[in-house]
């Protein structure tokens, strides 16, 4: 393991990430592999294939998770908060100032610097998925197992592909992979570690039990909004796209908010940086009394992140003890051969079919690539550029 890192890097580095990070959750795991893999060595791609793999597995943000996991991993459970917190904070004070006006300024989904940023993250995600299948491929087995974990998620598109894709590559990796196993180190003593992460998961089953009954008997708003947002990041996997149906269907029959409000929000989100489930700031903003609607908006993002803070911080001990056993490594390379397919996919889909739209967008995705992979230009310098060809050369 790496060295103990300080508070003032954890949240500085995922500072920095929430300003540049656009492109949504797959383009955050390209940025989090170059930033903590390539460039400040936090751990290697096998241990961040493994937080993904973890990640993958739970409900919630996905990206979000990897962050709060790598916070932990780096500075203990403060670190982890403050990763969280860091990375959401750029966007979620944009979400909640554009709930108090910032309307005015249009649809932003058809925006040219939009297009570039999305063209950004194809770059990105390309040359983090070629880096991580060096790594984690490195034979014709492992290499086989990632494309056919592509081909799945691609014929059938869909959280549980996802999952089974992670799952049957994990099996074949556990049949199969045992012998090209490493030794681990042996677990340490980590009894109240284990204790208060089983209390984190008997938390997360309690409030998602508790809390409509407690919307229900109380009837009070404040409630049954948390409840609203907290069931939202407990049951959804696949990130922040996939929340928004459910959210709507939370909060616009109810007339809480109305459907232009709503698909407002939801065009703006999709321009900043950051978590995609920072659009319950926006939310709770609009929906929140005046004149402190902005404490709404802090109100949703702490339950709409909550499920995943405890889900992340209590299976991660478990996880890691699991992991040391010989078995569990074949079938955590079977599993990391699956995250390396799995980002393949979704570099085709969503990220090139819905960004690249013709020749003059494959040579700006082209080049991203080549700035990033041979001149080694800083991610933020990329995005800009890209940002900048999006609305003044690719129109």
């Amino acid at each position: 393991m790496a060295r103990a890192g300080t508070l003032t890097e954890v949240g500085s580095a995922f500072l920095r990430l929430g300003l540049i990070s656009f492109g949504g959750p797959v383009a955050h795991l390209g940025y989090f592999q170059r930033e903590f893999v390539e460039r400040r060595r936090w751990l290697d791609d096998a241990d961040y294939a493994d937080l993904v793999a973890l990640c993958q597995f739970l409900p919630g943000p996905a990206s979000s998770q990897v962050a709060f996991a790598l916070g932990l991993r780096r500075a203990g459970l403060p670190g982890a908060l403050l990763a969280s917190v860091c990375f959401m904070l750029p966007s979620a004070v944009a979400m909640i100032a554009f709930a108090y006006g910032m309307g005015s300024l249009g649809d932003l989904r058809g925006a040219g610097w939009l297009h570039g940023l999305r063209l950004a993250a194809v770059s990105v995600v390309a040359v983090a998925v070629w880096r991580m299948a060096s790594r984690l491929c490195p034979d014709w087995p492992r290499r086989i197992l990632g494309i056919l974990a592509a081909a799945a998620v691609l014929l059938v598109p869909g959280t549980l592909s996802q999952v089974g894709a992670i799952a049957a590559c994990a099996l074949v990796g556990w049949l199969g992979l045992r012998s090209a196993a490493e030794p681990a180190a042996p677990a340490g003593r980590m009894g109240r570690a284990h204790a208060l992460a089983a209390a984190a998961l008997v938390l997360f089953a309690v409030l998602l039990a508790v809390l409509p009954v407690a919307a229900r008997l109380t009837a009070d708003r404040r409630v049954a909004e948390f409840d609203s947002f907290y069931r939202a990041g407990s049951l959804v996997f696949g990130g922040g796209h996939v929340v928004l149906p459910l959210l709507r269907s939370e909060l616009v029959p109810r007339g809480w908010i109305s459907d232009d409000a709503f698909l407002a929000g939801y065009g703006a989100v999709q321009a900043l940086p950051g978590p995609l489930f920072t659009f319950a700031a926006y939310l709770g903003t609009v929906i929140g009394p005046a004149p402190h609607a902005w404490a709404g908006g802090v109100l949703a993002l702490f339950a709409i992140f909550l499920p995943g803070w405890l889900l992340v911080g209590g299976a991660s001990p478990f996880w890691h003890r699991l992991r040391a056993q010989a078995w569990a490594q074949g079938a955590l390379r079977g599993a990391n051969a699956a995250v390396v397919g799995l980002l393949l996919a979704a570099l085709y889909r969503p990220l090139c079919t819905e960004g690249i739209h013709g020749a003059g967008d494959i040579a700006a995705a082209g080049a991203g690539i080549v700035l990033l992979a041979a001149l080694r230009v800083p991610p933020w310098a990329v995005v800009a550029l890209m940002a900048a060809a999006g609305q003044w050369v690719l129109r």
